[in-house]
């Protein structure tokens, strides 16, 4: 990711001297900035996204804390906006990776200073950031526009950026973090983006408050029942599938397209690199499965992550209920 501008100016490097930093174990070390963690080759992008970015009413933007279902939601919004300008067999995420035509605006815009990018998007512009609601630019918070939040388990979160977090690192830990001393960080909040509870209850309360502006929806429940979530979707976006589109099967054809498997199956995202930032497709795909953390921590980490829970999301009992496997039993409802 050296494309990144990572504080190029004196006054960015100041700013980075002021702020307290830990040794972490996603980077080598995370900066607390605006009460969250970020490495710092995100900073500049951060900070210029925040003064620059004005926002359209009929802008839509895709939130995510890392690795809980970016690329998913990415292409299924993209499939769903743009059904009537492509067809499944010419869409454009067949030969551009789904980061590309939705590109993260704090690192692939802002970032690089790509701001062109913004220009060549074709309206409705899809657009996708990291950051806590608290932390999103004022003429997001204002406008019109429609936000999407996805959340995922936080075990598989968890997990899923334990294997990404050495692929993207700028240089070697000098001492590598066993992952059970990873998962005490992680549950301290020490994480890029995190603390993961506060993302996610910034995004919740906001989507009480505003439901016209702001759509929360849970990864596992995507897995579980794919075409409700479709139609609620298109609904909350403006372009609702029409009774005939239904009886030709097209919600079907556009989720099985827009599968986990099919979308990492696909050669666009076996090979090549992100054309904006240079890491490899790749990485981006890994398992998405729900459960996968039971292959890698004991069932003690899932009771450390319910007291967790319960401390850090007690007060809001409608966030608490995620499912942690495939099946029904694996249902946890904190209330």
């Amino acid at each position: 990711m050296e494309k990144l501008l990572d504080f190029q100016n004196k006054e960015d490097q100041e700013l980075l001297l002021t702020l307290p930093r830990v040794k972490s174990w996603d980077f080598p070390y995370l900066y607390q900035c605006q009460g969250f963690w970020s490495a710092s080759m995100f900073l500049h992008g951060i900070i210029s996204f925040q003064k620059h970015f004005q926002a359209k009413d009929t802008d839509i933007i895709l939130v995510t804390f890392p690795k809980s279902g970016a690329s998913w939601l990415k292409t299924l919004t993209f499939n769903i906006v743009n059904r009537s300008r492509y067809t499944l067999e010419n869409t454009p995420l067949l030969t551009t990776s789904p980061h590309d035509l939705v590109p993260f605006l704090e690192i692939q815009v802002y970032g690089i200073n790509q701001f062109s990018i913004l220009e060549d998007l074709h309206t409705p512009r899809t657009l996708a950031t990291h950051l806590p609601y608290a932390s999103l630019p004022p003429s997001i918070i204002s406008s019109s526009c429609r936000i999407v939040y996805l959340c995922r388990n936080p075990l598989d979160q968890f997990i899923s950026h334990w294997h990404f977090a050495p692929k993207i690192q700028d240089q070697a830990m000098t001492e590598p973090i066993l992952l059970d001393d990873a998962f005490e960080m992680f549950c301290q909040g020490v994480q890029c983006y995190g603390p993961i509870w506060d993302h996610m209850l910034g995004y919740w309360k906001a989507s009480l408050e505003k439901p016209d502006k702001i759509l929360f929806l849970k990864y596992e429940d995507l897995q579980e029942d794919i075409i409700s979530c479709l139609k609620k979707l298109a609904d909350f976006l403006g372009c609702p599938f029409t009774d005939e589109e239904e009886t030709r099967g097209v919600i079907e054809e556009l989720s099985k397209f827009s599968s986990f498997d099919n979308m990492r199956n696909l050669e666009v995202n076996k090979t090549g690199t992100l054309a904006s930032i240079g890491i490899e497709n790749n990485f981006c795909f890994r398992k998405g499965k729900v459960g996968d953390w039971t292959n890698h921590l004991s069932l003690s980490t899932l009771k450390r992550l319910e007291k967790v829970m319960e401390e850090k999301l007690g007060e809001s009992p409608g966030l608490m209920t995620f499912k942690f496997n495939q099946s029904s039993s694996g249902e946890r409802d904190l209330e």
